[in-house]
């Protein structure tokens, strides 16, 4: 497969890497590796011409200025040649020890640019670089001539060493997401799995919770009016009931794509599908299985071709702490290959369809299809198609769809192309989407209390009303489907004690019990906070819960705070242990009490609250009086707190070292 391997070399730990990588695949694939290494005697020159004016004065003559010149340009060029060959002599040498051909490049230029453009003119299958170079301080995550080179190369794959250790062991994942890139990422994961006897897995991921933290954003700055404008109950509706359901749907036919390839190569591989931001749900998985190799296109499927790099692939550059190999191979599967199901449907239902605006008739045979394929139809009939669309939008809104048609018929509007006089279609959609807007919050009322939800337990589908006969994002059946038991976080509200009620931005009412509010209080504030709580309401809506329990939002919680300690803004950290625990004696009904805390930060506060009672009152031994007194106390200090908008302060103090 790889037949011109290309190593630059600097004589650091991750080149040595990478050339170990080079010899060791090359010999694999019975290729050749091509070693090079550039030198700047150019920009030496022009470094020293700049220092001239501060040479001492005896050597400010006109003729002993030119003699220190032709010094200075023989000693930094031959010396910089001199350490290129030095250079080329280890890969001379590892190639020779592995009888692998081999050919060495000396180059001068700009590094990156000299590497890039030789790479992209001699077009070489792979070409693989250290992550971090002679330039590698203590918090360097990747090098400039690294990333540079990445973002600039279009003819060759980039495997970038960001491991040093011998390459024995571990998987190789490959990320993908439909794009002609990844698919050319996983034939290559395929091969390199084979040649390399390493397993070999696909995951994908996509973010379902997006939209909600950013409608939730956008309607506290919109006006009524623009509120109005841009329906956000019509597009919640439309994203719970179609697109999220979608887009879960597209992803895992991905991964099914990518299982169907591996057996054509005759071997399988595992298929994961992740929810959640894609650079983060990524990043966590690959710390989860440490793999030798993360595999990601350069460009995903929605940047254009004149993008260098994609986001999720810069930001995964950054932070993996396994290599990475950025395909620059591209991979269409065919048609056949993608389709997963084949439904018919009847003349009479075609006929229906064709008579649905075509603005929104993409997204009414989606929803069908996919309501045909949970229920277990084969065919698509009139009667399907009325219970489809009857799970979807309530009957208000279908009355006011069809009133709409038939005021578009008498005022003579196209419903394909929507033409006619502007101000009278704004006026007819704008009364439409009002009555279906109002429908749509009466009803979805009313089915959270009597419609059934089931979950799968492979993908986490929600299907509502009649237990679904198979999944239609994963093939699991129905026997894979749990119903969902809500009387348990009903339960958990009522014994969680105080709720407080708030409402979505799409005007529904969420409810939140008090140590669920406190919970989510332990991730930063900001962005992180927004996000982790627009994940909480929206996948709690999807089970038709509207109360929300620190039951049920905890791991969540919890997740967002772990990702947080991997990375960015973070909370005050606990003071160490030794600080206070070796002041107190805790008996062991006083531990299990605190032990009833959520784990981590929220521990660590309540246990800081309790020592800092104990101390005030003059007390080395914890009993569950005590800590059940401290706890009380450290209650009232946080609702002050919460009331006056200073809990960063006063968490601050909690967590001060005594």
């Amino acid at each position: 497969m790889y037949k011109s391997i290309y190593v630059p070399v600097d004589n650091s730990d991750h080149s040595n890497a990478a050339l170990d990588i080079g010899v060791s695949l090359a010999k694999t694939f019975g290729g050749k590796v091509i070693g090079s290494h550039v030198y700047a005697a150019k920009m030496h020159d022009r470094r020293f011409k700049q220092m001239e004016a501060g040479l001492p004065e005896e050597y400010q003559g006109e003729k002993e200025l030119e003699r220190q010149r032709q010094i200075h340009d023989s000693l930094i060029t031959r010396g910089l040649e001199i350490i290129s060959d030095s250079y080329m002599d280890v890969v001379t040498k590892k190639c020779g020890d592995a009888n692998v051909p081999h050919e060495t490049l000396g180059l001068e230029g700009r590094n990156y640019k000299v590497l890039a453009e030789d790479i992209n003119t001699n077009k070489y299958d792979l070409s693989i670089i250290g992550a971090l170079g002679l330039g590698a301080v203590k918090d360097s995550v990747i090098g400039s001539v690294c990333e540079r080179v990445v973002r600039r190369v279009r003819t060759s794959d980039v495997m970038v060493i960001k491991d040093t250790a011998p390459m024995n062991g571990g998987s190789i994942v490959v990320a993908v997401d439909g794009s002609p890139l990844s698919f050319g990422g996983l034939k290559t994961g395929l091969a390199l799995g084979k040649a390399l006897n390493k397993p070999v897995e696909a995951i994908a991921a996509f973010d379902p919770y997006f939209h909600y933290a950013a409608f939730h954003s956008i309607s506290g700055v919109l006006s009524e009016e623009a509120g109005k404008v841009f329906r956000f109950k019509e597009q919640e509706k439309l994203h719970e009931e179609i697109i999220d359901s979608g887009l879960a749907k597209i992803y895992q036919s991905h991964l099914d794509v990518a299982r169907d390839l591996a057996q054509e190569d005759g071997t399988d591989i595992k298929t994961t599908l992740l929810d959640g931001k894609v650079f983060e749900k990524v990043l966590k998985y690959a710390r989860q299985v440490n793999p030798w190799l993360l595999i990601v296109g350069r460009i995903g499927v929605h940047s254009d071709d004149e993008m260098d790099i994609g986001s999720n692939t810069e930001n995964l550059l950054r932070s993996l702490p396994c290599n990475v190999l950025v395909s620059n191979r591209a991979f269409v599967p065919p048609v056949d290959t993608q389709a997963e199901y084949t439904m018919v449907w009847s003349d009479e239902a075609l006929r229906r369809m064709e008579k649905i605006p075509i603005f929104a008739r993409g997204i009414a045979k989606t929803a069908i299809h996919r309501y045909a394929i949970e229920k277990g139809y084969t065919i698509i009939s009139n009667s399907v198609v009325d219970e489809a669309i009857g799970t979807i939008l309530p009957k208000s809104a279908l009355d006011s769809m069809r009133a709409l048609g038939k005021t578009l018929d008498e005022q003579g509007i196209d419903r394909n192309t929507m033409q006619g006089d502007e101000s009278v279609t704004k006026d007819l959609m704008g009364n439409t989407m009002s009555g279906m807007m109002a429908g749509v919050v009466e009803e979805t009322s009313k089915e959270a209390k009597v419609l059934d939800y089931y979950v799968c337990k492979n993908c986490g589908h929600v299907g509502k009303g009649a237990k679904p006969v198979t999944c239609p994002v994963c093939p699991a059946s129905g026997d894979d489907f749990q119903l969902v038991d809500r009387a348990i976080f009903e339960a958990a509200a009522q014994a969680e004690g105080k709720i407080e009620t708030e409402y979505a931005y799409d005007d529904v009412a969420m409810k939140w019990t008090s140590a669920a509010k406190q919970a989510i209080r332990t991730v930063p504030a900001g962005y992180q906070r927004r996000r982790c709580k627009a994940r909480i309401e929206k996948s709690a809506r999807k089970l038709g819960m509207t109360t929300i329990t620190q039951q049920y939002a905890g791991p969540i919680i919890a997740e967002a705070t772990e990702s947080t300690s991997n990375g960015g803004d973070a909370m005050p950290e606990a003071a160490p242990e030794e600080s206070n625990t070796s002041l107190y004696t805790w008996t062991d009904e006083a531990t299990a009490r605190i032990d009833r805390v959520p784990e981590g930060f929220m521990r660590d506060c309540t246990k800081a609250l309790v020592e800092k009672h104990a101390k005030a009152n003059g007390i080395t031994t914890i009993t569950l009086d005590v800590a059940t007194v401290g706890i009380e106390q450290g209650k009232v200090t946080m609702e002050e707190a919460m009331k006056t908008g200073n809990v960063k302060e006063v968490i601050d103090q909690i967590l001060k070292p005594e």
